[in-house]
Protein backbone atom coordinates (compact mmCIF):
# COMPACT_ATOMS: atom_id res chain seq x y z
CA UNK A 1 0.00 0.00 0.00
CA UNK A 2 2.80 2.44 1.01
CA UNK A 3 4.02 2.11 -2.85
CA UNK A 4 0.62 2.56 -3.74
CA UNK A 5 0.32 5.91 -1.92
CA UNK A 6 3.95 6.92 -2.96
CA UNK A 7 2.86 6.71 -6.86
CA UNK A 8 -0.23 8.16 -6.18
CA UNK A 9 1.81 11.22 -4.73
CA UNK A 10 4.05 11.67 -7.20
CA UNK A 11 1.43 11.41 -9.68
CA UNK A 12 -0.61 14.23 -7.95
CA UNK A 13 2.63 16.41 -7.37
CA UNK A 14 3.40 15.89 -11.23
CA UNK A 15 0.54 17.15 -12.35
CA UNK A 16 0.73 19.94 -10.01
CA UNK A 17 4.14 20.97 -11.51
CA UNK A 18 3.34 20.73 -15.49
CA UNK A 19 0.36 22.65 -15.09
CA UNK A 20 2.64 25.17 -13.25
CA UNK A 21 4.67 24.90 -16.13
CA UNK A 22 2.13 25.58 -18.43
CA UNK A 23 0.75 28.61 -16.86
CA UNK A 24 4.99 30.37 -16.15
CA UNK A 25 5.64 28.98 -20.00
CA UNK A 26 2.09 31.30 -21.41
CA UNK A 27 2.78 34.21 -19.46
CA UNK A 28 6.92 34.33 -20.35
CA UNK A 29 8.74 36.61 -22.25
CA UNK A 30 12.31 35.01 -22.05
CA UNK A 31 13.88 35.07 -25.69
CA UNK A 32 15.43 32.44 -26.86
CA UNK A 33 18.63 34.62 -27.91
CA UNK A 34 19.39 34.98 -24.13
CA UNK A 35 20.68 31.47 -24.28
CA UNK A 36 22.85 31.14 -27.44
CA UNK A 37 26.29 32.59 -25.56
CA UNK A 38 28.75 30.31 -24.23
CA UNK A 39 31.71 28.56 -24.31
CA UNK A 40 30.54 24.82 -23.65
CA UNK A 41 29.27 22.18 -26.14
CA UNK A 42 26.12 23.62 -28.01
CA UNK A 43 23.15 21.88 -26.52
CA UNK A 44 19.57 21.82 -28.72
CA UNK A 45 16.64 21.53 -26.64
CA UNK A 46 13.68 19.70 -27.57
CA UNK A 47 10.31 19.97 -25.26
CA UNK A 48 7.33 16.90 -25.09
CA UNK A 49 4.14 17.43 -26.96
CA UNK A 50 2.12 20.29 -26.21
CA UNK A 51 5.36 21.75 -23.99
CA UNK A 52 6.47 25.05 -26.00
CA UNK A 53 10.42 25.23 -25.23
CA UNK A 54 9.74 27.40 -22.04
CA UNK A 55 8.44 24.53 -20.38
CA UNK A 56 12.11 23.53 -19.84
CA UNK A 57 12.66 27.12 -19.16
CA UNK A 58 14.09 26.06 -15.91
CA UNK A 59 16.65 23.36 -17.00
CA UNK A 60 17.51 25.46 -19.95
CA UNK A 61 19.15 28.20 -17.88
CA UNK A 62 20.76 25.70 -15.68
CA UNK A 63 22.32 24.59 -18.57
CA UNK A 64 23.32 27.99 -19.62
CA UNK A 65 24.55 28.98 -16.44
CA UNK A 66 27.20 26.11 -16.81
CA UNK A 67 28.60 27.51 -19.99
CA UNK A 68 26.65 25.77 -22.34
CA UNK A 69 24.90 27.99 -25.76
CA UNK A 70 21.71 26.02 -25.30
CA UNK A 71 19.54 26.60 -28.54
CA UNK A 72 15.65 26.25 -28.89
CA UNK A 73 12.91 25.66 -31.74
CA UNK A 74 10.16 28.08 -31.64
CA UNK A 75 9.24 26.97 -34.97
CA UNK A 76 7.97 23.63 -32.71
CA UNK A 77 5.75 25.67 -30.75
CA UNK A 78 4.20 23.32 -28.51
CA UNK A 79 5.28 20.17 -30.59
CA UNK A 80 2.25 19.02 -31.69
CA UNK A 81 3.84 17.79 -35.17
CA UNK A 82 4.38 14.52 -36.35
CA UNK A 83 7.87 13.07 -35.34
CA UNK A 84 9.06 12.93 -38.90
CA UNK A 85 8.66 16.80 -39.63
CA UNK A 86 9.36 17.86 -36.12
CA UNK A 87 12.68 15.84 -36.75
CA UNK A 88 12.88 17.85 -40.10
CA UNK A 89 12.91 21.09 -38.35
CA UNK A 90 15.45 19.94 -36.10
CA UNK A 91 17.92 19.09 -38.43
CA UNK A 92 17.61 21.99 -40.38
CA UNK A 93 17.90 24.36 -37.29
CA UNK A 94 21.40 22.13 -36.63
CA UNK A 95 22.72 22.52 -40.29
CA UNK A 96 21.52 26.12 -40.87
CA UNK A 97 23.54 27.39 -38.37
CA UNK A 98 26.57 25.03 -38.86
CA UNK A 99 26.68 23.71 -35.19
CA UNK A 100 29.10 20.99 -34.20
CA UNK A 101 29.81 18.08 -31.71
CA UNK A 102 25.70 19.33 -30.33
CA UNK A 103 24.24 17.20 -27.44
CA UNK A 104 20.13 17.09 -27.73
CA UNK A 105 18.61 17.20 -24.09
CA UNK A 106 15.16 15.93 -24.45
CA UNK A 107 12.00 15.27 -22.85
CA UNK A 108 9.67 12.83 -23.61
CA UNK A 109 8.79 12.78 -27.32
CA UNK A 110 11.42 15.17 -27.97
CA UNK A 111 13.76 12.09 -27.15
CA UNK A 112 11.76 10.38 -30.50
CA UNK A 113 12.42 13.29 -32.36
CA UNK A 114 16.02 13.44 -31.49
CA UNK A 115 16.41 9.76 -31.90
CA UNK A 116 14.79 10.38 -35.66
CA UNK A 117 17.40 13.13 -36.09
CA UNK A 118 20.22 11.00 -35.40
CA UNK A 119 18.74 8.00 -37.50
CA UNK A 120 17.99 9.26 -40.77
CA UNK A 121 19.02 13.00 -41.02
CA UNK A 122 22.39 13.89 -39.83
CA UNK A 123 25.05 12.37 -42.40
CA UNK A 124 27.51 15.23 -41.39
CA UNK A 125 27.46 13.44 -37.57
CA UNK A 126 26.95 17.14 -36.33
CA UNK A 127 25.45 15.38 -32.81
CA UNK A 128 27.67 13.89 -30.30
CA UNK A 129 24.48 12.21 -28.65
CA UNK A 130 21.42 12.80 -26.93
CA UNK A 131 20.37 12.79 -23.19
CA UNK A 132 16.94 11.91 -23.00
CA UNK A 133 14.33 12.26 -20.18
CA UNK A 134 11.41 9.64 -19.60
CA UNK A 135 10.83 9.21 -23.37
CA UNK A 136 8.77 6.49 -24.79
CA UNK A 137 11.03 4.97 -26.90
CA UNK A 138 8.83 1.58 -26.86
CA UNK A 139 5.73 3.66 -27.00
CA UNK A 140 2.85 3.94 -24.01
CA UNK A 141 -0.17 1.59 -23.72
CA UNK A 142 -2.34 4.52 -22.67
CA UNK A 143 -1.76 5.74 -26.48
CA UNK A 144 -4.27 3.98 -28.00
CA UNK A 145 -6.72 5.29 -25.69
CA UNK A 146 -6.47 8.92 -26.62
CA UNK A 147 -8.61 10.58 -29.38
CA UNK A 148 -5.89 12.87 -31.00
CA UNK A 149 -3.54 11.72 -32.84
CA UNK A 150 -0.56 12.98 -31.69
CA UNK A 151 -1.13 11.32 -28.69
CA UNK A 152 -2.06 7.94 -30.68
CA UNK A 153 1.17 8.45 -32.54
CA UNK A 154 3.30 7.12 -29.12
CA UNK A 155 1.34 3.49 -29.41
CA UNK A 156 3.77 0.98 -29.32
CA UNK A 157 2.48 -0.18 -32.68
CA UNK A 158 2.62 3.06 -34.59
CA UNK A 159 4.71 2.60 -37.61
CA UNK A 160 7.20 5.54 -36.30
CA UNK A 161 7.35 3.78 -32.71
CA UNK A 162 8.27 0.66 -34.36
CA UNK A 163 10.69 2.11 -36.87
CA UNK A 164 12.06 3.91 -33.84
CA UNK A 165 12.96 0.71 -31.83
CA UNK A 166 14.48 -1.69 -34.82
CA UNK A 167 16.80 0.69 -35.28
CA UNK A 168 19.30 0.44 -32.52
CA UNK A 169 22.70 1.72 -33.72
CA UNK A 170 22.94 5.37 -32.45
CA UNK A 171 21.31 4.04 -29.13
CA UNK A 172 25.22 3.62 -28.24
CA UNK A 173 25.25 7.28 -28.12
CA UNK A 174 22.24 7.68 -26.17
CA UNK A 175 21.59 8.32 -22.45
CA UNK A 176 18.11 7.71 -20.78
CA UNK A 177 16.76 9.12 -18.32
CA UNK A 178 13.36 7.81 -16.08
CA UNK A 179 12.29 7.49 -12.28
CA UNK A 180 11.05 4.93 -10.52
CA UNK A 181 7.43 5.55 -11.99
CA UNK A 182 6.03 7.33 -14.60
CA UNK A 183 2.49 8.19 -15.05
CA UNK A 184 2.44 8.18 -19.06
CA UNK A 185 4.73 5.67 -19.61
CA UNK A 186 3.74 2.45 -18.04
CA UNK A 187 6.36 0.35 -20.31
CA UNK A 188 9.19 2.46 -19.13
CA UNK A 189 12.30 4.50 -20.77
CA UNK A 190 14.57 1.46 -20.96
CA UNK A 191 16.06 1.70 -24.37
CA UNK A 192 18.39 -1.00 -25.52
CA UNK A 193 21.70 -0.16 -26.02
CA UNK A 194 21.41 2.83 -24.34
CA UNK A 195 22.85 4.40 -21.08
CA UNK A 196 19.86 4.03 -18.91
CA UNK A 197 19.58 5.22 -15.77
CA UNK A 198 17.03 5.37 -13.21
CA UNK A 199 16.74 8.14 -10.80
CA UNK A 200 15.36 7.95 -7.23
CA UNK A 201 12.60 9.90 -7.58
CA UNK A 202 8.88 9.84 -9.69
CA UNK A 203 7.02 11.43 -12.40
CA UNK A 204 6.88 12.39 -16.33
CA UNK A 205 7.16 16.16 -15.70
CA UNK A 206 8.54 17.29 -12.45
CA UNK A 207 11.91 15.12 -12.71
CA UNK A 208 12.80 18.10 -15.33
CA UNK A 209 13.63 19.96 -12.30
CA UNK A 210 14.77 17.10 -10.04
CA UNK A 211 18.93 17.81 -8.71
CA UNK A 212 19.54 14.19 -9.56
CA UNK A 213 18.47 15.08 -13.41
CA UNK A 214 20.23 18.39 -13.88
CA UNK A 215 23.68 17.13 -12.48
CA UNK A 216 23.06 13.59 -14.63
CA UNK A 217 22.57 15.84 -17.50
CA UNK A 218 25.35 18.22 -17.45
CA UNK A 219 27.93 15.06 -16.35
CA UNK A 220 27.07 13.25 -19.22
CA UNK A 221 27.13 16.42 -21.70
CA UNK A 222 30.14 16.66 -20.52
CA UNK A 223 31.67 13.48 -20.85
CA UNK A 224 29.98 12.56 -24.09
CA UNK A 225 32.64 11.40 -27.02
CA UNK A 226 32.94 14.13 -29.97
CA UNK A 227 30.60 13.25 -32.95
CA UNK A 228 31.79 10.04 -35.00
CA UNK A 229 33.39 11.37 -38.42
CA UNK A 230 30.63 10.87 -40.90
CA UNK A 231 31.28 7.64 -43.08
CA UNK A 232 32.64 8.26 -46.80
CA UNK A 233 30.77 8.09 -49.39
CA UNK A 234 30.31 5.02 -51.17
Amino acid sequence: MSGVLQSAGWWVRDYLYAAGRQLLSAVSRTSPDDFLGGTGRPIVVIPGVYEDWRFMLPLVRRLHQEGHPVHVLTLLRRNGLAVPKAADLIAGYIRDRDLSDVVIVAHSKGGLIGKFVMMQLDPERRIAGMVAVCSPFSGSRYASLMLLPSLRAFSPRSAVTMQLAREERVNERITSLYGLFDPHIPEGSVLPGACNIQLDTGGHFRILAHEDTVRTILETTAGMPSAPAAAPPA
